[in-house]
């Protein structure tokens, strides 16, 4: 890690920004977000579903990790060339049944667990992501490009209990591993314990002799782990009053003992708390924190980027107050100031021979059941009975992408129908583990019909006599959405209530295509496009 030397602070280079504190809106009521595109930034980056972060600089390209809980492929990696800016190269884990076989389609058995947070890391050559998942243990793979492919799963740490890991590597070469222990250690009877071990020299497994309890207090979490100016610090989030607060621990060896304190201050009910991410230092020496907002609601919790502060060798996060505690900042300058506006990938074509990296299955797909090269230009998907009836949650093959907290969002599907067969459902759904609603095609006696879902009751609607229907949702800042349908492509009409869209599990709103058949393994449905349009920020 480089250093820029400074006289006008303790060691380090001091970030000095234009930049804003006090929220400008509500929570929620933001117009604009990310890239404002006159050199600076607006709160949050990334206003969807893209928790527990953590964030580091290789050359000049930033890199992201985002938790996926059940879905596949899993932990989805963000870059960007500024911070601001966000794409989606790939995903760490490509089948999640490396983990459980209760994350198969046959399962489902693992909604708001699966992947939690982890870290990336860049090492001897590689990138190194290591996660938790809570009964499981810890995980890690590497790669030598983070677009994959990425080596198969090891199997760290094999007990339940566990999140939130992070490596590190000394300058003699030796590396080490920190974790929350959130369940009863059985030894002192306490939760949230933070250990430190060294691994073994290819990260595969621990060192267990070398087992040390570093910190220890209710809800100690979000761990991150540097070495910066000789000092170590260990960076995690603790439970305390005011909510889930930013803490820093330093020491000139790394078995401790920690110096610690608070870094930043938290509002519940204004910021959302962020708390969670990765310290990062620019090319030209600023310091930042990409961080999700750790209490979320229907858009799930969103990421942000705060400036960081150097202050008497310790990392203040946001703008520094009277008390020398950071505050929630919403709007700042870039930290490169003249790069692109781009956004995440959404829309699809269907035109590769690969899903775009946008798209997650919910839970490990049947992989004989979907394909993008049976009907060219077109993902055909192929309907099988779901295990419980009805019930979307429980329904294979589930294609599903984040939603956006903007002003105006409009997705719009087109859907092939005539390959269906009676007993089968296809269509376009929101959900969460609290509720589900969307609107398709269900075909009865040979006949195909529109249905609106609310949870598992379903309204038939009219006839469907041609090849192809055009499902839509929109919804703004509220996260209310409303459904329609076009069987031309350009008059669209209400189908169903207004949804209000929900949080649960940890989990945002997710947008999903449903194909299932409740009797027999027959039917299939082409998708031919689908397009979303937000405000607020430019697409690429």
């Amino acid at each position: 890690m480089k250093f820029i030397k400074s006289t006008s602070c303790a060691f380090l280079f001091c970030v000095v920004l234009a930049i804003a504190p006090a929220a400008d809106a509500a929570w929620g009521d933001w117009k604009q977000w990310g890239d404002l595109g006159d050199g600076t930034y607006r709160n949050p980056v990334l206003p969807a579903d893209y928790s527990d972060l953590d964030c580091i600089r290789v050359g000049s390209d930033y890199y992201a990790i985002s938790s996926t809980f059940q879905y596949s492929p899993g932990m989805v990696i963000l870059q960007s060339r500024d911070l601001v800016n966000w794409r989606i190269p790939g995903h760490a884990v490509p089948d999640v049944t490396q983990i459980s076989p209760e994350m198969n389609w046959n399962r489902m058995n693992r909604f708001g667990t699966g992947i939690w947070a982890g870290a990336i890391r860049h090492h001897a050559g590689k990138f190194w992501v290591y996660f938790g998942t809570p009964d499981e243990g810890y995980f890690m793979t590497t790669s030598t490009n983070v677009a994959g492919p990425w080596s198969p799963l090891a199997h760290v740490l094999k007990a339940k209990g566990w999140d939130d890991c992070c490596p590190f590597w000394d300058d003699d070469g030796q590396g080490y591993l920190i974790g929350s222990q959130f369940e009863k250690d059985p030894v002192n009877g306490k939760k949230y314990n933070i250990h430190l071990w060294k691994i073994s020299p290819d990260g595969k497994s621990l060192v267990t002799e070398s087992d040390k309890i570093l910190y220890q207090s209710n809800g100690s979490e979000a761990n991150k782990f540097y070495r910066w100016n000789k000092l170590y610090y260990h960076y995690l989030s603790e439970v305390r009053a005011e909510g889930r607060v930013p803490m820093m621990g330093r020491a000139t060896n790394i078995a401790g003992p920690y110096e610690y304190r608070q870094i930043g201050h938290v509002k519940k009910g204004v910021d959302y708390e962020p708390n969670q991410g990765g310290i990062v230092q620019s090319e030209s020496g600023e310091w930042w924190f990409f961080t999700h907002h750790g209490a979320g609601d229907w858009s799930g919790r969103n990421a942000s980027l705060l400036p960081v502060t150097w202050t008497n060798g310790w990392p203040i996060i946001g703008e520094p107050g009277a008390d020398g505690i950071g505050n929630m900042v919403w709007k700042a300058n870039k930290p490169v100031k003249n790069s692109p506006r781009v956004t995440p990938q959404t829309d699809d074509e269907f035109s590769s021979a690969t899903l775009s990296p946008q798209w997650e299955w919910h839970y490990q797909p049947r992989a004989e059941k979907w394909s993008l090269t049976e009907s060219s230009g077109f993902l055909r998907l192929h309907a099988f009975k779901g295990l419980h009836g009805d019930n979307l949650l429980k329904v294979g093959n589930v294609l599903t992408q984040r939603t956006f907290r903007a002003s105006t969002n409009v997705v719009t599907v087109k859907l092939d129908v005539t390959g269906m067969a009676d007993g089968q459902s296809a269509g376009l759904f929101h959900f969460t583990t609290a509720g589900y609603a969307g609107i398709g095609v269900r075909q009865s006696n040979g006949i195909r019909y529109l249905i609106y879902r609310s949870g598992l009751k379903v309204e038939q609607g009219g006839v469907v006599s041609g090849s192809n229907v055009w499902l839509r949702s929109t919804w703004g800042l509220d996260g209310v959405c409303r459904f329609s349908r076009s069987l031309d492509g350009n008059v669209f009409e209400p189908v169903g209530e207004p949804y209000q869209m929900k949080w649960a599990s940890y989990r945002g709103d997710r947008i999903g295509l449903f194909n299932y058949n409740k009797n027999s393994e027959a039917g299939h449905v082409d998708v031919d496009w689908f397009h979303y349009e937000f405000s607020g920020q430019a697409k690429p």
